[in-house]
C-alpha cells in the first residue's frame, strides 16, 4: 500500500497557501502610504507629495486598512498634512485613548510636553500673522532657550542648557514636530504640532510650570 503524498505548496510561499485568484492584493501605492503613516505618523505635502496625493485620493481605502488597528486617517488640506489619529469611539468603559499603542509609543514626558506647548504657541502666532497654510514657522534656539529655562530652571551652565534644549528638540523631531537644527541654530516647526495635543491641556501645562517657577523664586520657599 503506497503512502499518500502531500499536496505540493506553491513555490516561494514558505509553507503558507498561495493567494487565490479571487483574493484581492492591496496596491503597492496604498501599502506605501500606510507604511509611511505607521512609521512616522504623518505625511506632508511639501516633503512627500506623491504619497500625500494618494492619501487624499484614496482616503476611504486607506481608512479601511487602518480600521482594524483602531486608527484613522485625518486630513488637514489647508496645512498640507495627512496624519494618523485614534478612532473617535475607541474609548469605552474598559479602556481610554491613552491605552492605544499609537499613543503609548508617542507619549511625551513632561519636559517634552512643555517644549511642545512653547513651540505650538510660536507656530500659532506665525499662522495668525502670516495665514494658515503658509510656510512652516522658523524658531531660533536663542528664542526657545529663555522660555525653557524660565520653566525648567537654569542648569548652571550655558553649554548644559544648550545640550538639554537640543536633546529635547531631537526627541520631538522623532515625532515629526520639528526639523533638524541647522547650522544657524534654527529649526522648522512642522504643522503637525497643531494636532499633537489638546491646546487647553498645553496651556494648563504652561500655567502650572509658571506657578511652579514663581514659587521657587519666592523667598523662604
Amino acid at each position: 500500500m503506497s503512502e499518500e503524498q502531500p499536496t505540493p505548496l506553491a513555490e516561494g510561499t514558505d509553507n503558507e497557501p498561495a493567494l487565490s485568484d479571487s483574493q484581492e492584493v492591496t496596491p503597492q501605492s496604498l501599502k506605501s502610504v500606510v507604511q509611511e503613516l505607521l512609521k512616522y505618523g504623518v505625511l506632508e505635502a511639501d516633503h512627500k507629495p506623491n504619497l500625500y496625493r494618494i492619501a487624499l485620493t484614496s482616503f476611504q481605502a486607506v481608512n479601511a486598512i487602518l480600521e482594524p488597528l483602531d486608527m484613522a486617517l485625518k486630513i488637514d488640506d489647508i496645512r498640507g498634512i495627512a496624519y494618523l489619529a485614534i478612532i473617535e469611539n475607541y474609548a469605552d468603559s474598559e479602556r481610554d485613548e491613552w491605552s492605544h499603542p499609537l499613543v503609548r509609543r508617542q507619549r511625551l514626558n513632561l519636559e517634552q510636553s512643555l517644549l511642545v506647548a512653547i513651540l505650538r504657541r510660536i507656530y500659532i502666532a506665525h499662522e495668525m500673522e502670516s495665514g494658515i497654510g503658509t510656510q512652516s514657522a522658523l524658531a531660533h534656539l536663542d528664542e526657545l532657550m529663555p522660555e525653557l529655562n524660565q520653566f525648567l530652571g537654569e542648569t548652571g551652565s550655558d553649554s548644559r542648557n544648550d545640550k538639554r534644549l537640543r536633546q529635547l528638540l531631537e526627541q520631538l523631531r522623532g515625532h515629526g514636530l520639528v526639523s533638524e537644527v541647522n547650522k544657524n541654530d534654527q529649526l522648522t516647526i512642522r504643522p503637525l504640532i497643531v494636532h499633537i495635543a489638546n491646546p487647553e491641556n498645553l496651556q494648563n501645562l504652561l500655567a502650572a510650570f509658571k506657578q511652579q517657577a514663581k514659587a521657587q523664586q519666592e523667598p523662604g520657599e
